[in-house]
């Protein structure tokens, strides 16, 4: 399966590292924005391309894996590529994630393409645990934690605002919060009382600070439901203290079985990730792999990880996952 990246960011450089653990895949091509002689990949023999050039990516590429940011980016390109390629996207805004469906299933369909988006570990694996969760255990709640860990679209987000040069933002469970959801308390809890964010920015020269503060503050879909705190340090504080991407979290489902309701169950799921790029690429070409089948099969428009059978993600024939692992 020959993949494609388009964009050589934090997630593209994952993406690039993560094919060389896939004996299936190979990596042909890089598509970027910026000028093609400035990129430098870490693999032989790949080819880099201008955006304004990509058609001729075409003929090499079985699916083009879309890593640019969910605030600006992915809305329009996963649409506008779904077009000429099979494609697949980390989307992560979850509100907007019905209508960036709709709109990559129409461009899709239109030219016989498969897409799938919001792919990565959430939306994407803890999505999938979410749905098991709450069909075995019908009567019960849902909970998900992220962090303590930097959030790629939220850091995205606050590197556009205006006056921002660089910035990173951490998300936290509330500890009060988690423990209550692990003692199996099924607690009612608002999105406030769940998780803090605490931002690390590195302002422009001139900036104005306390506009900056506002600004991510009350970001709608990122800032404006939590408590938000907003660190203002140097550029030498931020390569120093925050060069890393980890992240991590927890999904539970919490229920009752039993003719009066009297057993209660616990469903916990957890990662612990090092680099949260690299952990998000390796998700995004195990489903790359599943579309590239698909697509084979005759499939067309958008999917999502619901609509993914998990044989599909796996190298293995049916015969050795019944074998091995069933």
């Amino acid at each position: 399966m020959r993949i494609g990246i388009l964009g050589y960011g934090n997630l593209g450089k994952g993406v690039e590292s993560a094919v060389r653990q896939n004996n299936d895949m190979e990596l042909t091509c890089i598509i970027t924005r910026r000028d093609p002689k400035s990129i430098k990949p870490q693999t032989d023999g790949v080819a880099v391309i201008s955006v304004d050039e990509i058609e001729k990516a075409k003929d090499f590429v079985d699916v083009l894996v879309l890593c640019g940011g969910s605030a600006t980016d992915l809305p329009i390109q996963t649409p506008e590529f779904a077009k000429c390629f099979n494609v697949i996207d980390s989307f992560d805004t979850h509100a907007k994630i019905p209508q960036h469906f709709a709109n990559v299933d129409a461009a899709a369909k239109e030219n016989g393409h498969i897409a799938l988006i919001s792919c990565g570990w959430d939306p994407g694996m803890f999505s999938i645990l979410r749905l098991y969760g709450s069909a075995v255990l019908p009567e019960g709640n849902d909970y998900t934690f992220w962090g303590k860990g930097v959030s790629q679209g939220h850091s995205d987000a606050i590197r556009r605002v205006k006056g921002v040069k660089n910035g990173k933002q951490y998300t936290i469970p509330v500890d009060e919060a988690l423990k209550s959801v692990r003692n199996g308390e099924n607690p009612t809890l608002t999105t406030r009382q769940k998780h803090t964010r605490e931002c690390f920015v590195v302002a422009e020269d001139g900036a104005d600070l306390n506009q900056i503060e506002n600004d991510i503050k009350t970001m709608p879909n990122y800032f404006d439901e939590y408590d938000t705190t907003v660190h203002f340090i140097t550029e030498e504080e931020f390569l120093k203290n925050h060069a890393g991407i980890p992240h991590g979290g927890f999904v539970f489902r919490s229920g009752v079985t039993g003719l009066n309701k009297e057993n209660k169950h616990v469903i916990e799921y957890s990662l612990k990730l090092d680099s949260n790029p690299e952990f998000t690429s390796s998700v995004i070409l195990a489903f790359a792999r599943a579309i590239f089948r698909m697509k084979h099969e005759g499939v067309t428009g958008c999917k999502t990880v619901f609509d993914i059978a998990p044989a599909y993600l796996s190298p293995l024939s049916g015969e050795e996952l019944r074998a091995h692992m069933l």
